[in-house]
């Protein structure tokens, strides 16, 4: 497959691997890294939200789970040939079974959202047959430091479910954001980021194009340090 170009990296991709994708782009553009010293990404397909976390935050290590085979192989090889390479690991393995005695500044996952169905098209990424909202949730609880956030994008109609098992593992919202597709429409995507403490969750709204194959300037502007926009179609 042909490879994804941005402005500082280059995303190797593979047809058996999820692709780059907006998802993505927005929770590595949206995501609080700032204050992370630790990230771990689960379930990194390309690599692609770790490389543009690494862009971000300048002395920040991150650690990449898939539990797919080639998706962690793709992960590796896009982290080695990026500016970021030495601060970027790649392991296959699954969340479920993965230890460490390390806590992390920030989990940061893109999770599987749509429950099993007929069809093997993206099978791992795309559908909860490997990791559900309970096993990503229950685990970063564990792994998270003091002060740190779990980060995800989930689709608007999951939020609800998402936010209540978070509650019942410790997690309290800390922010929101409501992704529209196009101005006016439904909320399409979420945002939603979760720590340890309780506090007053910061809500805000996110549009990503104000007409079709138009971008919003928001958009733009967010992802100026990322897209060579020519080049980028939504």
């Amino acid at each position: 497959m042909k490879p994804f170009t941005f402005k500082h990296f280059e995303i190797q991709q593979s047809k058996d691997v999820f692709r780059v994708g907006t998802d993505g782009v927005l929770l590595g553009t949206l995501c609080n890294v700032e204050n992370a010293s630790g990230v771990l990404e689960v379930g990194t397909g390309t690599g692609l939200i770790s490389l543009m976390l690494a862009q971000r935050n300048s002395h920040a290590s991150f650690l990449g789970l898939d539990i797919n085979g080639e998706a962690a192989l793709l992960t590796k090889t896009n982290f080695e040939h990026s500016p970021f390479s030495s601060r970027l690991k790649s392991i296959h393995q699954d969340l479920k079974t993965f230890e460490t005695d390390r806590k992390f500044d920030l989990i940061v996952s893109n999770p599987p959202y749509f429950e099993e169905s007929g069809s093997d098209k993206d099978k791992i990424a795309r559908q909860t047959v490997e990791l559900n909202f309970l096993q990503l949730i229950s685990a970063s609880a564990e792994l998270l430091s003091d002060q740190g956030i779990l980060s995800v994008i989930i689709p608007a109609e999951a939020g609800e479910d998402f936010t209540e098992i978070a509650l019942q593992n410790s997690l309290f919202l800390k922010r929101k954001v409501n992704i529209q597709g196009i101005a006016g429409s439904k909320t399409k995507r979420l945002v939603l980021e979760f720590s340890l403490l309780e506090n007053s969750p910061e809500i805000s709204d996110f549009v990503i194009e104000k007409s079709p194959r138009q971008y919003s300037d928001q958009y733009l502007e967010l992802t100026k340090e990322f897209h060579v926009f020519k080049e980028f179609r939504n």
